[in-house]
């Protein structure tokens, strides 16, 4: 029976929602990166809020200034009205001594209270005791005197005419309060005394309309905004959508899908968009296909030249040969002539056979021909069949080979072609001083980098150097004979195999070659084994290494690397530069 499965496996399809969470920035901040949809909605929301906020928030108070504004104005006539008709009732009621002065005082009070919706009324006599005045009133004695400041309370005694107020808060009992308006005002009793009147009315009904007005506002406010982001997310998908169809257009034309258009819809902008998009399609379309035309026309051309010479040439190359074995019977300027036109004829020859290796290129017919093949020991070999050139041109080669014993998948016949290539050229353009050829590995890779302390290349001139034909100095004549495609075709080799072939060059300081081949049949991922700019001179001149012995090189296993940095002797002799120099 199967056991259960538990665990962390047991869950792995549903991930907690705390990890979830912790992704949002992230996914939020790339979505921002790449989707205009989705900035532009979220700015228009954003400032669609803060305008709606902006806007209730203001909207509020002034409703809220408004309405106690209001308030307060019918508090103050209702509390002058109320006054008014105590007034008159204390004016005409006839009051000969102290009895019917109350009376007309408890008249004048329920006047007060009938006429007025305050919640509390109090009147205080204003000055000293007088014996014959009616005594002071409240409804609220025990709550009233903490109502009034001392402040309000002199303002009233010094200004009878005009009406005193201010906020207050009235208790509602259960230690809970009510906002309220206190107004004062003087009551006189003519001939007899002048009395503070207050009356205290309550706020109740405001704050429950504020309340409601706000909370009108701010459901009004949030269905604004969703209405205008869903106008918003509208809008934008009406224009973004074709401008999302024109960039995924764009990338399949790019990517060689020749053949793909945009629906153009309609008579608007969008519409003459897509026609031009379409109109530019079309003419590329056209000019790349004319392209690739004459280019298959120019490939055939130069494959078929390239093939039909070779027939003639090879006659005309046993006949250079021939007239070139007997120069030494002819005279000096006709031995001259034969051996000019031996050298004419080779190097005529090279040049056929480099024009039919890049129409292979061109055509993409080119295959490799995969063998196991110790890259340090290809060097070793390169090095020794390029001896007498060496010596010609009085330069030393070394080998300098920490790694690369253990055999790799490569076309030996395509690398070695390369490492002649640019041996070549480092004892061409090397000056006659030292040279370097470093072999190294490492698990992903192979490389092997030719160093030479010549006169090196400015920047400009780096750019062009795998170009066809190109030459640094055009006025410098060739020494072993090149083409001028033997780095091109360098570079062709290199790529076809998977790897690169890169280049650090310095006016005064030499240039430097390094070909790095994957050891899989995957392409390169990560640094070379060897540096392509080998820094503040990492590798000196030879008199510089105190090498004052030859040291063999020993030949690795292919099981294996041979370890420790080791050097093989200058070769001096004999050896012929395949491929050409730039």
């Amino acid at each position: 029976m199967t056991a259960p499965i538990t665990g962390v496996s047991a869950t792995r399809g549903h991930v907690p929602w705390w990890r979830l969470w912790r992704a949002w920035p992230a996914d939020i901040a790339g979505l921002w990166r790449r989707s205009l949809r989705f900035r532009t909605l979220l700015v228009t929301i954003g400032l669609t809020a803060l305008a709606v906020v902006v806007a209730c928030v203001w909207m509020a108070l002034a409703i809220q200034n408004d309405l106690f504004a209001s308030r307060r104005d019918q508090v103050l006539l209702d509390a002058e009205q109320a006054r008014a008709a105590a007034q008159r009732t204390l004016d005409a009621a006839v009051q000969s001594d102290v009895v019917q002065r109350e009376n007309v005082m408890t008249l004048a009070f329920t006047a007060l209270r009938d006429q007025s919706s305050a919640q509390m009324v109090a009147a205080y006599r204003i000055g000293p005791p007088v014996p014959n005045a009616p005594q002071d009133f409240s409804t609220a004695e025990a709550v009233m005197p903490d109502l009034l400041t001392p402040a309000m309370r002199s303002l009233v005694r010094t200004n009878p005419d005009q009406q005193i107020w201010q906020p207050v808060e009235l208790p509602r009992g259960a230690g809970t309060s009510l906002p309220g308006i206190m107004v004062g005002q003087q009551l006189a009793i003519e001939g007899v005394a002048s009395y503070e009147l207050y009356l205290a009315y309550d706020l109740a009904n405001a704050p429950e309309t504020l309340t409601f007005v706000q909370r009108t506002l701010w459901v009004v406010g949030i269905g604004l905004v969703l209405l205008i982001s869903g106008i918003a997310w509208f809008v934008l998908r009406s224009v973004t959508t074709p401008i999302s169809e024109a960039a995924d257009t764009s990338a399949m034309l790019a990517a060689g899908r020749l053949d793909v258009r945009l629906e153009v819809h309609g008579e608007d902008e969008l519409a003459t968009l897509g026609r031009s998009f379409n109109a530019m399609a079309d003419s590329i379309e056209s000019q790349i296909k004319e392209l690739a035309e004459l280019s298959l026309v120019q490939q055939r051309f130069v494959s078929d030249v390239s093939h039909e010479l070779r027939t003639p040439m090879t006659t005309i190359r046993l006949a250079a040969d021939m007239i070139n074995d007997q120069r030494a019977d002819f005279d000096p300027a006709t031995a001259r002539a034969a051996e000019l036109l031996n050298a004419q004829v080779q190097r005529f020859e090279t040049l056929l056979t480099d024009l039919l290796e890049i129409s292979r290129y061109d055509a993409g017919s080119v295959q490799l021909e995969l063998e196991p093949t110790s890259l340090a020991h290809l060097a070793e070999d390169v090095i020794g069949s390029m001896e007498q050139l060496a010596e010609q041109h009085g330069t030393d080669v070394r080998l300098v080979a920490p790694g690369g014993y253990s055999p790799v998948d490569m076309d030996p016949r395509r690398v070695r072609r390369i490492v002649r290539n640019l041996l070549g050229n480092a004892i061409e353009h090397g000056e006659g001083r030292p040279i370097v050829v470093t072999v190294d590995s490492d698990q992903q890779a192979v490389a092997i980098g030719v160093r030479d302390f010549g006169l090196g290349m400015k920047p400009e001139d780096v750019e062009h150097v795998f170009d066809r034909f190109w030459r640094a100095d055009p006025s410098r004549k060739r020494t072993i004979g090149g083409t001028g495609l033997g780095l091109s075709i360098a570079l062709g080799d290199a790529k076809l195999h998977g790897g690169e072939l890169a280049l650090w060059s310095e006016p005064g300081r030499g240039t430097n070659f390094v070909l790095t081949l994957p050891r899989q049949a995957t392409p390169l991922n990560g640094a070379s084994p060897l540096p392509i700019d080998p820094g503040d001179d990492a590798v000196a001149p030879l008199e510089d290494l105190g090498l004052t012995a030859p040291i063999e090189v020993p030949h690795g296993s292919a099981g294996g690397e041979t370890g420790g940095g080791t050097v093989a002797p200058p070769r001096n002799g004999a050896g012929t530069s395949q491929g050409g120099a730039s």
